[in-house]
């Protein structure tokens, strides 16, 4: 049995992989030796199989449409004393399948199964069905 696991994630205000990837490049949006984080009120339970090659999902405008493998957890004490968690990020996003999901809040786990698989290196989307009848079919619970 496999003891690997990703987490989902919205990615709040990007507009594309390409807006992502230039927050990730601020200075405020990376640890101290220099790769992207994300800060997370929740420490997650199961950071043993997270940290065995799982990566974080990435849903931009409604689509699961990048990942970035997970390398470490961080403790970060906020300035109010806080004990939060900052999920360490390999530089790299890997563009995948688009997946619609609905909007929720933090984040959650997704099994390698249920994983979209990435898209060629190389290439910017996946073109197999338009948006429209992706969305269709993801209302009917068939995507």
């Amino acid at each position: 049995m496999d003891n690997t696991l990703n987490l989902i994630k919205l990615s709040v205000g990007s507009e594309s992989v390409e807006s992502q990837e230039a927050w990730q490049n601020q200075t405020q949006a990376q640890t101290a030796d220099g790769l992207p984080r994300h800060i997370t009120r929740m420490w997650p339970k199961r950071s043993e199989a997270l940290l065995n090659g799982g990566s974080i999902y990435w849903v931009i405008k409604g689509q699961i449409q990048s990942r970035q493998r997970i390398l470490r957890l961080d403790e970060v004490i906020g300035q109010d004393g806080i004990r939060r968690c900052a999920i360490v990020l390999n530089p790299e996003l890997h563009r995948t399948q688009s997946a619609l999901r609905r909007p929720f809040q933090g984040w959650r786990y997704l099994t390698v199964e249920d994983a979209p698989p990435d898209l060629p290196k190389g290439r910017i989307s996946d073109d197999a069905l338009p948006d429209e009848l992706n969305r269709a079919l993801a209302e009917i619970g068939i995507l």
